[in-house]
């Protein structure tokens, strides 16, 4: 175990425990018992059950005690986690980098006590009949592979308040990684823009308003009755100046101009893909800066892009097209867009991963800061298993084929994991002895706990 990669992933976990604060032991000695507790402890219902592992040397309440009174330094977090991106295949020729950002939500319905609540969109989870639960909403950055993939490399992770706006989130975060990652990005000017993808969720205005002197491009999803609008092809002799011209609607081809570009080829999964571009559109945004006074509102102008392909790579139903928004200094490379868009559901993978396998929202946590050191510690160890996917042996089950490593799962990667961990060595202290606890006086009571109602946002 003296290869470079495996000393990389040691100098990882060194670079690590200096960024934890209070009770820094027991947060790294959390951080290795959930990447040995697959075996040790498959049904890892609360924190409290990493402290039933043989490796553990810490009690429960240790454990709960780092994540209701620990500190971490997140902005070192982020930048070492940034220092680790996914692998380019070919290093040697640069390379269009895709991002994705996306909201996960953690679901605490009947969490009263448990602050900064709202009610968000859950795509299973029902609530008196309605896809709306209670809970914490997370959003996330990651890097996405070129090619189909369970691996991505989280590089933003923050809670959105209730009463935040998604887009403004999203696009601060964008903003942090690229004043961190401009140095490295700018030794080149061949190096091409990053793309960064979002769902029909997010607002394709907002985030051109607010990444509008960034240098990056952005693609989102649009919803089938978006409407966007030409530059008018005449003026009035007389009267206000006309700011539209003709309107252009997504699901009524009558008002579809002549396409400004087509491009068109075959796909070994998706059969014929076929992609239409309307450049120079502009949307009339409702949320801006100047809503509410006499201002007029702001033109932003990108590139409309339909997509249509012939069957999916699972025939379970009709494709239907698709609507993006790109909005960008260049103009869309249509070879790549569709593709590019297909890699971002490789965040969906590793959301799967996270709250099946590492059971990120499976804790009963009370306080939302305890959640987000949670979230963190549980990065980390999706960092430990990225790194080390290329130099463990396959462990399989008796039903699983043999997989290169390259095509080897987290799930796959972490169930070989426990048989190292022993042999990285780890940078924390042993416990010391505190003697026994005196406990809570006698016919003392706590009082109830405080209530928080989950917050309900009206238009």
């Amino acid at each position: 175990m003296n290869t470079p990669e495996w000393e990389a992933l040691r100098a990882f976990r060194h670079q690590v425990y200096p960024l934890f604060g209070r009770r820094r032991d027991a947060l790294f000695e959390m951080l290795d018992e959930m990447l040995d507790a697959v075996l040790s402890a498959p049904s890892l219902e609360t924190p409290a059950h990493l402290s039933l592992t043989p490796t553990c040397q810490r009690g429960w309440g240790s454990l709960y005690d780092a994540l209701n009174a620990g500190t971490m330094d997140l902005p070192g977090l982020e930048t070492l986690i940034s220092s680790y991106p996914v692998a380019l295949v070919d290093p040697q020729h640069p390379q269009t980098v895709w991002y994705a950002v996306d909201a996960s939500v953690w679901p605490r319905c009947d969490a009263e006590t448990s602050p900064d609540r709202g009610y968000y969109h859950h795509p299973y989870r029902h609530s008196h009949g309605q896809p709306i639960v209670a809970g914490w909403n997370y959003s996330w950055l990651v890097q996405l592979p070129r090619r189909c993939s369970s691996w991505t490399a989280p590089l933003r992770v923050r809670r959105i308040i209730p009463g935040e706006n998604s887009n403004l989130v999203a696009a601060a975060q964008i903003r942090s990684w690229l004043g961190q990652a401009s140095p490295a990005t700018s030794a080149s000017s061949a190096t091409p823009l990053p793309i960064f993808t979002f769902d029909a969720g997010y607002d394709p205005v907002q985030l051109s308003l607010a990444l509008d002197d960034l240098p990056v491009c952005l693609l989102v999803r649009l919803r089938a009755g978006r409407c966007f609008y030409a530059d008018p092809t005449s003026q009035p002799q007389i009267g206000r100046p006309r700011r539209h011209g003709a309107k252009v609607v997504c699901d009524d081809p009558t008002t579809w101009p002549t396409p400004s570009s087509e491009w068109s080829t075959t796909d070994p999964q998706h059969g014929r893909v076929c992609l239409q571009v309307w450049s120079g559109l502009h949307a009339t945004p409702q949320n801006h800066a100047t809503r509410g006074t006499r201002q007029p509102r702001p033109l932003v102008r990108g590139t409309l892009i339909r997509l249509e392909v012939a069957r999916l790579p699972r025939p379970t139903k009709r494709p239907q097209p698709l609507w993006f928004w790109w909005y960008g200094p260049i103009p869309p490379d249509l070879a790549e867009v569709w593709r590019a868009y297909l890699a971002r559901f490789s965040i969906e993978h590793t959301f799967r991963f996270f709250k099946q396998t590492l059971r990120w929202t499976t804790p009963k946590l009370r306080s939302p800061q305890a959640a987000d050191r949670w979230t963190w510690l549980l990065i980390l160890a999706y960092s430990h298993l990225r790194l080390a996917r290329d130099t463990l042996a396959d462990v399989r089950l008796p039903w699983q084929p043999p997989l290169p490593p390259q095509q080897r799962t987290p799930a796959r990667v972490r169930r070989g994991f426990s048989h190292v961990l022993a042999h990285l060595g780890s940078p924390a202290n042993l416990p010391k002895p505190c003697g026994r606890s005196p406990g809570r006086p006698k016919g003392k009571r706590s009082p109830p706990a405080q209530r928080f109602p989950a917050v309900k946002l009206t238009p």
